[in-house]
């Protein structure tokens, strides 16, 4: 997702982290890219109840104590400027939240073997399986329909 500054900071806005957000560089892209592979890498610790690893927690880390995106009160309601190095800042402050927090447990990855993505399963019973039905539950469902129809025998003519 992170493969230009523009896309970048659609990010930054369609994730409701900032109202607004300054242009960005090429550096900022290559930063985002480097803490969310830091994150995962955490996450997947935490997950599998290892050890953090030290170079991806002094990636975010550093991050998280940048100066994050501060919002601010206005006569419409609460509104958030930010640059690219304040969103990736909160970004990198909610990350070392959720790791240090009580939602760890619920943590999963992805059931689909083509996605990477990580959710908190607060499902009744915990047995969620996709990051979400609208992509992955959704393809992993039809292929296995798809798969079932065409193994299943042919109805007998008459």
């Amino acid at each position: 997702m992170f493969v230009t500054p523009e896309r970048l900071n659609a990010w930054y806005l369609e994730s409701g982290l900032v109202d607004a957000i300054t242009p960005g560089k090429e550096a900022d892209v290559q930063e985002a890219t480097t803490v969310r592979e830091a994150v995962y890498r955490l996450v997947t610790d935490r997950r599998l109840g290892e050890q953090f690893d030290r170079e991806a927690l002094a990636v975010l880390n550093a991050a998280a104590r940048k100066a994050p995106a501060t919002p601010q009160l206005t006569l419409a309601g609460r509104h958030t400027d930010a640059t690219p190095e304040q969103a990736l800042a909160t970004v990198a402050r909610q990350a070392v939240e959720l790791l240090s927090g009580p939602d760890v447990p619920l943590m999963k990855e992805c059931g689909n073997p083509e996605c990477t993505r990580v959710y908190i399963d607060r499902s009744r019973g915990m047995r969620r399986q996709w990051c979400g039905m609208e992509s992955c539950g959704n393809k992993i469902k039809a292929a296995a329909y798809r798969a079932r129809k065409k193994s299943a025998p042919a109805p007998a003519a008459r």
